[in-house]
């Protein structure tokens, strides 16, 4: 009843977005709904698990239940073999009808092991669907945050035109009085074209990141997206930031307690490995005889001269026993060399993600750290803008320290919204690598460490 409930709300969503029923602005939690609704790939691999399902059941039909035929056949001869015609009705027409019934009784318990085979690669399936799941989610929140980053970054290159435009028009009252040099003067012209080149290219970022979030989530409009509330998050930053190398190194072992059992990568490389050893017992059993039987029944059988007669009935078994032992021992060498690199590449597969977690919870901290000292770097670049601006309109300084002054504190915001949005995507890629149901239960998990 609840998965009912979530596709209903999901299909109720998506109708009322795509009818613009919605407020002018979405949330993350409705970007992340929609993605997933208008994923193709998703779709693929909802595919790919109910053929793998079907497989499933073939597997039952074809192996473990009686297989059944029915036929029939007319004949009637052409010539004699002196080459006389023949009336093809009357002379040597013949028909019948039979049915079979055929069974395989035992074959070295091929069925049982092809069966768990079947199993395992149908879970394989979900694992894909698993890591195609959270990979939607991973760019929806990529997308979500690259629009909001550059929207930021559009607004500073609009604070710095802002800034320009008022250091030339305070240049040109000055070079009407003569009270500045004429270099001064091109320097202030040459800060508000580059200014403007800045906010042009801001546009196209924003256009570019806004396009590939509105092709993600299906819609023929651009939305407008909530505001991330970073101070939800400011418990977390600060721990982070503080962190000793202890507590570092308990915090990866928490996260990796959790991402080794769930992640999709890591269950598809177990399933790999056992499904590898269940290939070498399959291949063991060519050693084993195999055991058949079939029924067969005649239905009726029609000639000619004689006219209607039952058909009879016959019960059969037949035994096969490999005698080309050399050939299965081969092959049974080669799955065993076959499951001898999956299992290698588990271990490989460990140790990438090993790896990569590290770096996911080094990269955290930096973030986190990264936050604080560009807010600071921020307030102290607008005080000192602040002061550089007021000795400016007092002719105490030229426009290109103006300038110096703001680019300093566009730089400092830009390197604040990169760092908070970092920090925002590392916590995703966090929660699709262990599978996790939402980032507050990374948050939960890493507060609890701490």
């Amino acid at each position: 009843m609840r998965n009912k409930l979530t596709i209903c709300l999901i299909i109720f969503i998506v109708f009322t977005m795509q009818a613009g029923i919605f407020a002018e602005t979405i949330t993350l939690e409705q970007a992340r709904v929609l993605a997933l609704a208008n994923s193709r790939s998703l779709a693929k691999y909802n595919l790919a698990i109910q053929s793998s399902q079907l497989n499933e059941k073939l597997h039952v039909y074809n192996n473990n239940l009686p297989s059944f035929s029915l036929g029939a056949s007319a004949s009637t001869s052409l010539w004699t073999k002196d080459g006389v015609p023949q009336d093809l009705a009357k002379d040597s027409f013949s028909a019948g009808m039979s049915f079979g019934v055929s069974q395989n009784l035992w074959n070295g318990g091929k069925d049982t092991i092809r069966k768990a085979i079947n199993s395992l690669t149908t879970e394989k399936s979900r694992q894909d669907a698993l890591a195609g799941y959270y990979s939607v989610l991973n760019d929806a929140d990529s997308f979500y945050y690259a629009v909001l980053e550059a929207a930021a970054a559009l607004e500073a290159a609009e604070s710095s035109l802002q800034t320009a435009n008022l250091s030339l028009t305070i240049a040109e009252i000055r070079r009407e009085s003569g009270m500045i040099s004429e270099a001064d003067f091109l320097q202030a012209l040459s800060e508000k074209a580059s200014k403007e080149t800045s906010r042009n290219q801001g546009r196209r970022n924003l256009a570019v990141a806004n396009l590939k979030l509105t092709e993600l989530l299906g819609l023929n409009e651009t939305p407008g997206l909530e505001a991330v509330d970073f101070d939800s998050r400011e418990s977390l930053i600060l721990l982070l930031s503080n962190s000793e190398d202890s507590a570092i190194e308990n915090l990866f072992t928490a996260l990796w307690r959790q991402v080794q059992s769930r992640n999709p990568s890591m269950t598809k490389a177990s399933l790999d490995s056992e499904i590898s050893g269940k290939n070498v017992g399959l291949t063991t059993r060519d050693y084993s005889p195999t055991l058949s039987a079939s029924l067969s029944a005649g239905l009726f059988n029609y000639t000619i001269n004689d006219g209607i007669e039952k058909g009879g009935g016959r019960l059969s078994f037949s035994a096969s026993f490999p005698i080309d032992v050399w050939v299965t021992a081969a092959n049974v060498e080669k799955q065993k060399a076959a499951r001898d690199q999956t299992a290698l590449d588990y271990r490989s597969a460990v140790s990438s993600l090993d790896i990569e977690l590290r770096t996911l919870v080094l990269d955290l901290i930096s973030q986190a750290g990264q936050i604080l000292s560009s807010r600071r770097a921020l307030d102290y670049a607008l005080k000192h803008f602040d002061y550089v601006l007021e000795l400016y309109r007092l002719s105490r300084n030229s426009p290109k320290e103006l300038s110096d002054a703001e680019t300093m504190v566009r730089n400092s915001r830009n390197d604040l919204s990169r760092a908070q949005y970092a920090f925002l995507n590392g916590l995703s890629k966090i929660r699709g690598m262990g599978a996790f149901n939402s980032d507050d239960e990374i948050v939960a998990l890493i507060l609890s460490v701490n």
